[in-house]
């Protein structure tokens, strides 16, 4: 017997590294699901690459996403996060959340989620482990820790670094640049602590989660180790991401959401 549901309708908002990747994925390779739409901020760039797809999307303005699909994925500059995601919640619809750390700036759209029927979905991105701190949470979790090295290129011009006028372009070892909970490391570091805020809102919250940030000229990936101590369990992971084009980010990301997407209607579903 055949399934005869309707394909789910899929935007994407930004088309860099992450966007682009996904969007290959999703061009007819994705059971249930269908790309119609995209947001771009500049779409002219892109034309090429959407042209070659074998079922090219709509593009359309970031607020006229929700008008074409039934689900976004916001993969652009953090600062755009409200305005891609609420249209969708606010009408019962889903968003896959990339930019974590700018969700706690707006908080009041997991309230809104909730009040129209709509859902924030945030993927497990860079951080394996994420499901058994979520496991653990259902139970009682004493403390979480994160430990991030980067390489200097991928923290540069994060808002805390050129705040304190740190050089770290010329460091011959490790520089601890910051201590602090997630939701601080969240505000320092918005384009590289995503995973941070994903691992604090799984566990104890972004204000219990605590966050070491290391400029590593040792590291070539950026790497992070999460400790959690659990009345259920003790562990501890670390994980060395591959940068994509964009050394803020790993490319396991995209992988991670196209992961989530393969699980949409599956018969069998595995993880969390």
């Amino acid at each position: 017997m055949s399934n005869s549901r309707a394909p789910q309708r899929v935007a994407i908002a930004g088309l860099g590294a992450i966007g682009a990747a996904i969007a290959r994925e999703l061009d007819g390779s994705l059971d249930g699901l269908t790309l119609t739409a995209v947001a771009s901020g500049s779409p002219e760039k892109h034309r090429d690459f959407l042209a070659s797809l074998r079922a090219p999307p709509l593009v359309v303005p970031i607020d006229q996403l929700h008008d074409h699909a039934d689900l976004v994925i916001e993969a652009a500059p953090a600062k755009l996060l409200r305005a891609i995601v609420e249209p969708f919640v606010s009408n019962g619809k889903s968003a896959i959340v990339l930019s974590a750390a700018a969700l706690l700036q707006h908080e009041d759209l997991i309230d809104i989620a909730k009040a129209k029927g709509g859902q924030i979905i945030v993927p497990t991105g860079a951080l394996i482990g994420l499901d058994a701190v979520t496991a653990a949470a259902v139970g009682t979790i004493h403390s979480v820790r994160m430990i991030t090295r980067k390489p200097a290129v991928g923290l540069r011009g994060a808002p805390f670094i050129v705040d304190n006028g740190i050089d770290i372009d010329n460091l011959r070892e490790p520089l601890k640049l910051f201590y602090g909970s997630a939701r601080e490391a969240g505000k320092g570091f918005p384009a590289n602590l995503n995973v941070a805020v994903a691992l604090s809102l799984a566990g104890i919250g972004p204000d219990r989660t605590m966050v070491e940030i290391w400029a590593d000229p040792t590291v070539t990936r950026n790497t992070h180790r999460i400790e959690v101590d659990a009345d259920s369990a003790r562990f501890s992971v670390t994980i060395e991401n591959i940068p994509s084009d964009n050394p803020r980010t790993g490319l396991i990301t995209p992988l991670s959401v196209i992961a989530l997407l393969r699980k949409q209607g599956t018969a069998l579903r595995v993880g969390t």
